[in-house]
């Protein structure tokens, strides 16, 4: 990568968080002001960067618009919008969709909760694999060999005191999941939310995404959770009808 395509992306980076002066920018990616000018005015004339009042910077439209379009070219987003909105006027929960990408789960579509209890996820975020209910979902579906390569390259890091922590611990839940058909989040990721999730098929029953239900642990218990199995189920079977699958249950993700 080019140094100045680095240095470009380290800057979004950073006005991703917050709005920025030129000093502060500079300081974050350790170049002289005048470098960090000239990229800013070169993001801005493309839209990428816009100004706010006369010191600070701030995202500007550009990426805003190319992140929807690339939300809106994956096919299963659209298709599966219209069940998975259904499932959250049903159940008043927060409902997800995520994909694989890289090693990580990529939400890519969200319908907000009744509730009031913020939630860590948004549109775009990316989260781990190993103690979210939909990275369960979308690794149990991997070939094998896949699988195993995924695994081992998994970083088992503890985010609370339900996280699942070494390899074969994490096998053996997907296991579980691959035989049962859901995945559950029992407060290993947020230590005040739980989860539960399905696998979105597509044609020859490929697992295109994983849908779940978040739910925060002061509004519902472990067993009423499970009880939102069955409304998830149905839910990711239409999504999945409305993604070209037609029934082969025994499909694996590539």
């Amino acid at each position: 990568m080019s140094q100045s395509l680095d240095r470009a992306l380290t800057l979004l980076s950073g006005l991703a968080r917050e709005a920025k002066t030129l000093d502060q920018l500079a300081e974050e990616i350790g170049v002289h002001k005048s470098t960090v000018l000239r990229l800013l005015r070169t993001l801005e004339s493309h839209h990428f960067v816009r100004r706010e009042g006369q010191r600070h910077y701030r995202l500007g439209s550009a990426l805003f618009d190319l992140a929807q379009q690339a939300l809106e070219d994956r096919d299963v987003r659209r298709s599966a919008q219209s069940a998975l909105a259904g499932l959250n006027a049903r159940t008043g929960h927060t409902i997800h969709l995520a994909s694989y990408e890289d090693g990580e789960v990529v939400y890519i579509d969200k319908f907000e909760g009744r509730h009031s209890v913020r939630m860590y996820s948004r549109i775009g975020k990316r989260a781990p694999l190993h103690c979210t209910a939909v990275g369960k979902v979308l690794v149990a579906a991997m070939t094998p060999e896949k699988r195993a390569d995924v695994v081992s390259r998994i970083d088992f890091f503890v985010r609370t005191p339900n996280t699942i922590t070494t390899p074969s611990a994490y096998e053996t839940e997907l296991d579980l999941v691959a035989d049962r058909g859901y995945a559950v989040d029992n407060a290993e990721h947020e230590d005040f939310i739980h989860c539960i999730a399905a696998p979105v098929r597509g044609p020859g029953g490929v697992v295109l995404a994983a849908a779940s239900i978040s739910v925060p642990k002061v509004l519902l218990d472990y067993d009423g959770l499970m009880g939102l199995v069955p409304e998830l189920a149905a839910a990711a079977e239409e999504a999945s009808v409305h993604s070209g699958w037609t029934g082969n249950r025994k499909g694996k993700s590539e």
